[in-house]
């Protein structure tokens, strides 16, 4: 009888250990958001935070008020992240010069994983891991990618879900550009 007790628990143990591997330790929950669309906001202040970047130093998005910022919130491991990572990356390079900035924050993520992905995507803009999950559930974040557009008075103006095209970054920068700060 001892025996089998101890086969269960041996055999529940192996499979919460391969369920482990196999989801690379994000939690069960977690979304990935593979269909593009805008969320309804309460206009708010973004909630501040200081992220540690992977190129060393922090960034504090408090101190980045008077531009427009795109938080936005991914993982290396997210297929839709990857196939939006080289349009974010056009798009910063069209709007970095109009007052526009943005900030990486990866989420579920293994450091050595998310320097992959920075270097393999050649991502330009400032981005850390939020390794704790404060920022991610400041900001209510249920799936990746999403994304927070905050106008140049620190306010939330639009949030999307999942992957963005080029034209659609646009078209939602162009609008919260226009907001009178």
């Amino acid at each position: 009888m001892l025996g089998l007790v101890l086969a269960g628990f041996v055999a529940l143990f192996a499979l919460l250990v391969w369920a482990l591997t196999q989801s690379g330790g994000q939690p069960a929950g977690a979304g990935v958001n593979d269909v593009f669309g805008e969320v309804e906001v309460n206009e708010r202040e973004a909630p501040d935070f200081t992220l540690d970047l992977l190129d060393g130093g922090t960034l504090t998005l408090s101190d980045l008020r008077g531009s427009v910022v795109v938080v936005d919130f991914w993982a290396s491991w997210c297929s839709p992240c990857r196939l939006e990572a080289p349009r974010l990356k056009q798009v910063y390079e069209e709007y970095r010069d109009e007052g526009v900035e943005f900030v990486g924050v990866g989420i579920w993520e293994r450091p050595a994983e998310a320097e992959v992905f920075i270097d393999e995507f050649g991502v330009p803009y400032p981005t850390g891991l939020d390794i704790p999950g404060d920022i991610l559930l400041e900001y209510g974040v249920k799936g990746i990618p999403e994304k927070y557009f905050i106008d140049r008075n620190g306010r939330v103006a639009a949030k999307f879900v999942g992957p963005s095209s080029v034209e659609d970054l646009r078209e939602t920068l162009d609008r919260v550009l226009a907001i009178e700060g």
